[in-house]
């Protein structure tokens, strides 16, 4: 009889996921409108702060860290997204 053991992985830290992608990349080609389609530059921050509270039972405040990083990330591409804007982009 073979077992296999899986190892779990190792939840990405916080400050992993303070960076967005680049948007522009990210909507190359796309012509869709929607109300959800910003969360997608910081998409690995938003599942990493769900992932954390599914892990803590909900307990928001175990997972601050994970809250901060997504709240970066979020203002990060928020001022990128302004600054190409202004320039002209």
């Amino acid at each position: 009889m073979s077992s296999t053991s899986t190892t779990p992985q190792r939840p990405p830290a916080p400050e992993e996921n303070v960076k967005p992608l680049n948007y522009k990349e990210q909507f190359a080609g796309r012509h869709v409108t929607s109300k959800f389609i910003e969360q997608v530059p910081c998409a690995a921050a938003s599942k990493a702060s769900m992932d954390c509270l599914d892990r803590n039972n909900y307990d928001r405040d175990a997972c601050l860290e994970y809250f901060k990083a997504y709240r970066e990330c979020k203002n990060t591409w928020i001022r990128q997204r302004k600054e190409d804007r202004h320039a002209g982009k």
